[in-house]
């Protein structure tokens, strides 16, 4: 991005019961486990501690996000609104398939990288349509704010923040329960 960018936050939705299965969710959906609502909680005691006054927060609107910033956010006194264009990859056919079983499928999976090959799922969303999508919604942020995204979707937009291309992805830091910040194009994990 040639512009520049207001300060940011961007947050993993928690552990979900496929995270914890090794199942792929893509836009698929299933629901935060004990230790999910613990990383949200844990984010909004993060975000208590850091954000400026004045913050937009935008979510997804897959319900694991959602209900990911609902937590995180209680009591800080801000709306969260809805961004369909923060849901995760569309994995077209490999969405609600295990891990396993494809690698077990196409052994050369993920020889090279853990997330690039998430971009050649058959009837999948592939890089360039992801980059467009993510690269709208940074051209429309205004002001300070927070983004409760997916793991792949916050690792493009980093990337993108950033200045490097989406490809790059894999040298992002990932996990739940963190607090990526980014300001004046420095990226920095917070964790509790």
């Amino acid at each position: 991005m040639s512009r520049r960018l207001p300060e940011l936050w961007l947050l993993r939705h928690g552990q979900t019961e496929w995270n914890a299965a090794g199942r792929l969710q893509g836009r698929l959906d299933s629901p935060l486990t004990e230790t999910g609502v613990l990383q949200a909680r844990a984010q909004g005691a993060i975000l208590r501690r850091i954000l400026p006054a004045g913050v937009t927060v935008l979510s997804s609107t897959a319900d694991r996000a959602w209900r990911t910033a609902q937590i995180a956010t209680e009591g800080l006194g801000l709306t969260v609104l809805p961004d369909p264009d923060l849901q995760e990859i569309d994995l077209g056919d490999w969405s609600g398939r295990q891990i396993e079983d494809l690698r077990a499928e196409l052994p050369d999976l993920a020889a090279d990288d853990p997330h690039l090959w998430k971009f050649d799922a058959p009837g999948g969303e592939g890089m360039a349509a992801m980059t467009a999508r993510l690269e709208r919604i940074l051209a429309r942020l205004d002001g300070p704010t927070v983004l409760f995204t997916h793991g792949v979707t916050s690792r493009v937009l980093r990337c993108l923040a950033l200045g490097r291309p989406a490809s790059d992805l894999a040298s992002m830091p990932g996990g739940q329960g963190m607090v990526y910040h980014l300001r004046d194009g420095v990226a920095r994990t917070i964790a509790q």
